[in-house]
């Protein structure tokens, strides 16, 4: 199984999301992380877990990765996560991102979720993705 293509798709999606205005307009242009200091302002989206597998056939090799998004927000209610997260299903339903030495063959969100921390004061919006990948170079 190959990381390198988890990391790809994981550069891509960041890039893509962080250079679409319909996502850096409601969450700032700095508002994509892949790790999260302490005191973040809030909104912001987190690219999280990606599970990574095999999904090769006799002749291609190629991978199926499940991406978690995160999206945290103070304001009262849902509103801005499910804005949010309606942003981020817009900014991947265009072209696809660009992946370094893989191809994207498919990235679908799979489901949405929002609901309430335990914290009782920050909401947290789930989204998942499902993508496959190839080498762009496959051996026959």
């Amino acid at each position: 199984m190959s990381t390198v293509a988890a990391l790809a798709l994981q550069k891509a999606l960041f890039s893509h999301l962080s250079a679409n205005a319909g996502v850096t307009d409601l969450i700032g242009p700095d508002g994509i992380a892949d790790d999260v200091e302490e005191r973040r302002p809030f909104p912001y989206v987190t690219i999280g877990e990606i599970r990574t597998s095999d999904w090769s056939t006799q002749n291609r090799r190629g991978h199926e990765h499940h991406v978690t998004i995160h999206v945290w927000s103070r304001a009262a209610g849902r509103r801005e996560i499910q804005t949010i997260m309606g942003a981020i299903d817009e900014a991947l339903d265009g072209p696809l991102p660009a992946l370094t030495g893989h191809r994207l063959i498919n990235l679908r969100p799979v489901f949405w979720h929002a609901l309430r921390d335990p914290d009782g004061v920050t909401y947290h919006g789930v989204v998942r993705l499902r993508a496959v990948t190839e080498p762009l170079a496959q051996d026959a």
